[in-house]
């Protein structure tokens, strides 16, 4: 009995269902060219889809930028280590090593986000008390450059493009190349 009354429940919400797919609204208006199937040729995404592209790309783009900055706290976090690590034994341990290869990964990622590319100029024109002497001073560049990084990477938004950060992020690489080959 039990299972007589279950087939007629399924075999009812079959044709339930089947009038609903037959009782769709024709979607085709009388101006569009139509194929053969009745769908329509348009090319233009509805509306409601091109907002959701347009929402899921700004949420893309804070997550990046949350990421950034992320990525610029954890650089200066390298940085304070490298310091602190150098100060206390007076030389590169592989540690170090590390740290400045982990370090380099970072703002490598940091200055591709913000739209720089590779320079080939090894120390900025405009300062020339930036160029270290020995590893002591490389180690203390180093850590005020990645706070100068991450201070302009605080001020940017995720519309903006900061040509200091990108500057900054230039330097901070060239004291890591500058740090791993002078070891």
């Amino acid at each position: 009995m039990i299972s007589r009354f279950l087939r007629l429940l399924m075999l009812g919400l079959l044709l339930l269902g089947a009038n609903e797919v037959f009782a769709q609204p024709d979607t085709t208006f009388p101006g569009d060219a139509s194929t053969r199937s009745g769908r329509s040729r348009r090319t233009d995404p509805p509306k409601t889809f091109k907002e959701m592209l347009a929402k899921q790309r700004a949420e893309r783009d804070k997550r990046d930028h949350r990421q950034m900055l992320e990525r610029g706290e954890a650089a200066l976090r390298l940085a304070e280590q490298l310091e602190n690590s150098f100060a206390n034994n007076k030389t590169i341990s592989k540690e170090d090593m590390a740290r400045l290869e982990s370090l380099e990964d970072a703002v490598v990622k940091i200055r591709k986000e913000l739209g720089g590319d590779d320079d080939s100029v090894t120390f900025s024109n405009d300062s020339v008390d930036e160029r270290p002497s020995n590893v002591e001073e490389a180690f203390k560049f180093l850590q005020s450059t990645t706070v100068k990084l991450v201070d302009e990477l605080k001020k940017t938004t995720r519309f903006t493009i900061s040509a200091v950060a990108i500057q900054s992020s230039n330097s901070v690489l060239n004291l890591v190349k500058f740090l791993r080959f002078k070891k």
